[in-house]
């Protein structure tokens, strides 16, 4: 991985705010009857017109068959990530995690939020609001002479104390002039233990956590799901860790 100066920062923390204006806005959006593919051209026509470019689109992991054709992973109930948009309905009692990337400056930006569609359950808004505390007690272990291992510990720890469980298999990783890079930042672990977190790193951290088992599938569009089709959260930021502590660049 590569360490940031503080300028290289300042410029991820504009594109990052810019990605979290657009995250809320497609939030706002979310309601029964809009289809997820919609909530696809919004995202892209609000990034390309702030002159930023999707991270998402086109882009091709290592293992994937075709690059990804869309700017938005629109991922409903029972799907973990990677959900590709289509002509698919929002109803009222959905939950839909909305995972979006965009490029400004040269560096790339990511972020995650998970949004009932109406009505939520009683059970859907314990698993995300366990989900986002999650998120929050990860990012404050981000701080210089840390590790990786402080980091998914406190996730790991939240979301069992919820009685939730972390999927098994995905994680946040590092993130600058390339969207994944290393390291990898898994969401459980043992205090004390993985890399020693410094000044200069940037790393996107996105707990997902199911309300059923840990096991995954991947799905024909080549998402994730959970095995047992019990109901996921994700949320996520894109975080840098400087001397003051955790900078979390992807607030709106």
């Amino acid at each position: 991985m590569e360490y940031r100066t503080p300028s290289e920062i300042r410029i991820m923390a504009e594109g990052g705010r810019r990605l979290g204006a657009v995250l809320q806005r497609l939030k706002s959006e979310v309601r029964p009857g809009v289809t997820t593919i919609s909530l696809d051209r919004i995202a892209r026509t609000l990034i390309v017109e702030g002159g930023d470019t999707p991270a998402f689109l086109n882009y091709r992991p290592a293992g994937a068959r075709h690059g990804y054709p869309y700017t938005l992973c629109a991922s409903v109930n029972d799907v973990v990530v990677h959900g590709q948009p289509s002509d698919y309905v929002l109803r009222d009692g959905d939950i839909v995690s909305l995972d979006l990337g965009l490029k400004h400056g040269g560096f790339y930006l990511d972020a995650a939020v998970t949004v009932a569609v109406g009505r939520a359950s009683a059970e859907d808004k314990k698993l995300m609001a366990a989900t986002e505390e999650a998120l929050a007690a990860g990012i404050k272990e981000a701080k210089p002479g840390w590790t990786l291992g402080d980091i998914g510990w406190a996730i790991e720890r939240v979301v069992r104390k919820r009685r939730f469980t972390i999927v098994d298999g995905l994680t946040g990783h590092g993130i600058g002039r390339v969207l994944h890079d290393e390291p990898t930042v898994f969401n459980y672990g043992d205090r004390g233990t993985g890399m020693a977190l410094a000044p200069g790193m940037v790393i996107a951290i996105e707990p997902m956590v199911s309300a059923g088992g840990s096991d995954i599938v991947q799905l024909r569009d080549e998402s994730y799901g959970t095995a047992d089709r019990s109901r996921a959260a994700h949320f996520e930021h894109t975080v840098a860790i400087t001397e003051r502590g955790p900078l979390v660049l992807t607030k709106a």
